[in-house]
């Protein structure tokens, strides 16, 4: 085992400090906890193997609980999604259409089924409003972390499925003793948007283990799009008075083409509102004869909501007397004003009524959703070689939803209406309150996710070499997924407006063998291998491997390398999801459709084979002796993934068979003349991704003017990013997000030893707009915040976020706003504060 170097405490505080922005928030105690800390064998992310120092072949980024609370975060997704490291459009807070209230996260832009998430290294169960692929943030409550450990390259070898693009870790508050109470709130300088979380930690020592408690509660308040005035107003061809084959009557009762469109943004969220309940519990428990008994609890409990504009209804009615109607069939009549305004039947008899049902109301959605988990694990030594450690672990979570949408159209009672009462729909005129009862309603839908985890593992030390022992893992693991969804079954037979849905329902189990040696080679030079096999109930098996080296060029130089492969398992939803409408913002090239969301068939596929991707990263982490408190990572990266199970792009599709791509025609059901009523886009096996970027970090910490300074700068420079032909490097979209070229955060921070003061910004760079073929404007938010101590007991935090109310960038095809609030700042600026007391 090599000594310890200045190279040796770079890394330690690189990891403990994190490459994030605020890294400097434990920077000034690492160094003290190094002189007095015991030596031992510990645990990182990444590896299964113990060791007893923290250095390791995988960039691992950590953000404790001091910098969490330091930037005023109230969510693990927006602790995560304000890394460089991410990108895309990962699912959250500023999501108000159709993401149910979750919260996911999306490392490296790659996919959020392709992070894996872990909480205290175990696997956290999918969860949502029901057969989910990822895991729903929200679960985990702020107030219960004491860090995130963030592994940036792919870990399957190690974890298993789902950790392609890397693993998310988070590191739950043990072994805590005394009672702490945190107040927290936050609020936006137009007076909206309120935030605040009140919690409470307990916990206490016995001769033989530690008992920790805890419990919070918090709040968010919407705020609504039309509430900032940089928000153009929508348009949208569903205006509340309807309108019949594109027209609408003027002041003298003439059919004339629709030229006014209906502002939705007064009915739409850019913060959807939330309330989160949570109980969590960890314990240690020595039962004798190195026997440990290790457990932790979590139950949460969500409710949120989220707004969008009245329904807009589209239905298609029969019109009497044409050939291609039944006469029998219920139809309208076309009287002479109508046919003077050139409303006539298409080519199947009918013609196209929208209207936006503001007699009914906003749409306003709704979930409830509890999601629990419980772990628990035994862990021993034995009496071999040098001392071999074994445990032994049970995990299960549980997750289920009721989720609904209140004023709902029912579209085959809405048609039944319309010709019954023909004049009363057509005349612009306020529907009646019978009419609104006939055709609105409740949606209701359930769903859930299970999971149980059964894993059993030794590690310690095979040999002893000249240049030290060498360390290794064994074990297995006994995995059970299962989800479940049940649409409305107004939606499940086809009458809502809303698309049509099919139930889902489906499980799968996977045994999985694995190992890992970590050698040193020489003093200087250790390498990491792993290997591992699973064996799923779906497709087969899958085999995975890593291998990974540092180097100790010098004490201020270790170079470090990894190579690796993953995989991917199709997810339930994937494999039983039935099929799922989805209105997509699209440009149709035929110009035959009235609205920019097109209504698109989403399918899923029981034979789907599982995604194969290979990863590298090599890397410096340089700490000059010349500098003292100065160190430096750099790292290239670069995943790959091949038979990616995606869908296809849609846009790309629709293009290709407009200038005559018959294949793309008959794959996504389009006809050469541009008829979308049968427009699919099914899961496939054919995807590809390919991405590589650098990540560089340089923190400093120094004492000047009779103070402490922390300097903190992360930067992530994206060198490609491709998919299925499509070239994303450096553009925004409004449906896959941002993948910036350049995202950087930088900070400093200076104190003593009763108060601190940090400045932070966050930097995304300009980029193209994929919709428009024009630049989309670089964007910088400055964040300022404080800490005072007034004792042992009292300490007080406050700050403000976007100081200088920067606009967010606009978007053409943005999902909201006209930008893309899961990657800018649609709320603008916040000023927050909390309060904890201890004793």
């Amino acid at each position: 085992m090599h000594s310890s170097s200045k190279l040796s405490q770079a890394i330690k505080l690189g990891l403990i400090a994190s490459v994030s922005t605020t890294a400097f928030t434990v920077s000034n105690t690492a160094f003290a906890q190094e002189e007095t800390a015991k030596v031992e064998r510990i645990s990182v992310t990444g590896s299964r193997i113990q060791r007893q120092d923290m250095e390791s072949a995988s960039p691992i980024t950590v953000i404790d609980a001091a910098s969490i609370r330091a930037e005023g975060f109230t969510s693990v997704d927006e602790i995560l999604q304000a890394q460089t490291s991410m990108a895309g459009a990962a699912i959250g807070s500023s999501t108000n259409n159709g993401a149910d209230g979750a919260a996911q996260v999306d490392l490296r832009g790659m996919g959020a089924e392709r992070t894996l998430v872990l909480l205290n290294g175990r696997r956290m169960v999918n969860s949502g409003s029901g057969a989910d692929s990822a895991v729903d943030l929200n679960s985990i409550p702020v107030a219960l972390i004491a860090r995130i450990e963030i592994l940036k390259d792919g870990a399957s070898a190690v974890y298993g499925s789902d950790a392609i693009a890397g693993v998310v870790n988070i590191i739950t508050k043990k072994d805590f003793e005394g009672f702490q109470v945190d107040v927290t709130g936050g609020v936006t300088d137009k007076s909206d948007g309120e935030n605040g979380e009140v919690s409470a930690l307990y916990g206490f020592n016995t001769d033989t283990g530690n008992y920790t408690f805890g419990a919070a509660f918090s709040k968010r308040e919407g705020v609504v799009q039309s509430d900032r005035d940089w928000t153009d107003p929508g348009s949208s061809s569903f205006i509340p008075t309807g309108s019949l084959g594109g027209k609408v009557q003027d002041e003298n009762g003439n059919w004339v083409d629709r030229t006014e469109g209906y502002d939705y943004t007064q009915d739409s969220w850019y913060q959807t509102p939330s309330e989160r309940y949570s109980l969590f519990a960890n314990m240690t428990q020595e039962l004798g004869s190195d026997v440990v008994l290790t457990g932790d609890f979590l139950y949460t409990k969500r409710k949120s909501s989220q707004q969008l504009a009245p329904q807009p209804a589209d239905v298609m009615l029969n019109v009497c007397g044409d050939a291609n109607i039944d006469p029998s069939a219920p139809c309208i009549t076309l009287d002479q004003s109508m046919i003077d305004g050139d409303i006539e039947a298409d080519k199947t008899g009918r013609v196209n009524y929208r209207r936006r049902t503001n007699d009914v109301g906003p749409r306003i959605y709704s979930q409830d959703t509890d999601t629990y988990r419980i772990s628990a694990g035994l862990a021993g030594s034995l009496d071999i070689n040098t001392g071999m450690d074994w445990d032994v672990s049970y995990t299960y979570g549980n997750n289920k939803a009721n989720t609904s949408v209140a004023n709902s159209i029912n579209a085959t009672n809405m048609k039944q209406s319309i010709y019954a009462n023909q004049d009363a729909w057509f005349s612009g005129d306020p529907l009646s309150q019978g009419i609104v009862d006939d055709i609105s309603y409740l949606e209701e839908t359930d769903g859930g996710n299970e999971q149980h985890v059964l894993s059993a593992g030794l590690n310690g030390e095979l040999m002893e070499l000249d240049a030290g022992a060498v360390g290794f893992a064994i074990g297995a693991e006994y995995r059970y997924e299962s989800g479940y969804y049940n649409p409305d079954p107004v939606v499940v037979a086809g009458d809502s407006t809303a698309a049509q849905q099919d139930p889902t329902d489906g499980s799968y189990n996977v045994f999985s063998v694995f190992q890992e040696v970590s050698v040193p080679f020489t003093d200087k030079l250790t390498g990491e291998f792993a290997l591992r096999y699973d064996d799923y109930s779906t497709f087969g098996s899958a085999a995975t491997w890593k291998i990974g080296f540092t180097y100790e060029a010098t004490d201020d130089l270790m170079l470090r390398t990894v190579a690796a492969t993953g995989f991917r398992a199709p997810n339930v939803n994937e494999l039983y999801g039935g099929n799922t409408g989805s209105y997509d913002y699209l440009t149709d090239p035929w110009d035959n459709e009235q609205d920019p969301q097109i209504l698109v068939n989403y399918t899923s596929d029981e034979d789907l084979k599982p995604e194969e991707s290979e990863s590298y990263t090599a890397g410096l982490v340089y700490s000059p002796s010349y500098i003292d408190g100065m160190s430096l990572t750099l790292d290239y990266w670069r995943f790959k993934v091949q038979n990616a199970i995606v869908r296809l792009d849609a846009q790309a599709g629709l293009t290709n068979c407009f200038e005559g791509d018959t294949t793309a025609c008959e794959t996504f059901n389009i006809t050469p003349d541009g008829n979308l009523e049968n427009f699919t886009n099914p899961l496939t096996n054919v995807g590809y991704q390919d991405t590589s970027g650098i990540d560089f970090n340089l923190a400093y910490n120094f004492e000047a003017l009779s103070l402490d300074w922390t300097i903190s700068n992360d930067t992530t420079y994206l060198l490609n990013f491709e998919q299925d032909g499509i070239d994303y490097t450096n553009t925004i979209d409004g449906n896959f997000g941002a993948y910036a070229q350049v995202r950087n955060n930088f900070s400093i921070k200076a104190g003593q030893d009763d108060w601190t003061l940090m400045y932070f910004n966050r930097y995304i760079g300009e980029m193209d707009d994929l919709g428009a073929g024009t630049k989309v404007d670089a964007i910088l938010y400055h964040n300022v915040s404080g800490t005072y101590h007034f004792n042992d007991a009292w300490m007080m935090s406050a700050g403000v976020k976007n100081i200088t109310d920067e606009e967010p960038s606009r978007v053409s095809n943005g999902s909201d706003g006209g930008t893309v609030p899961e990657v800018y700042d649609t709320i603008g600026r916040q000023y927050y504060a909390g309060v904890t007391f201890k004793f």
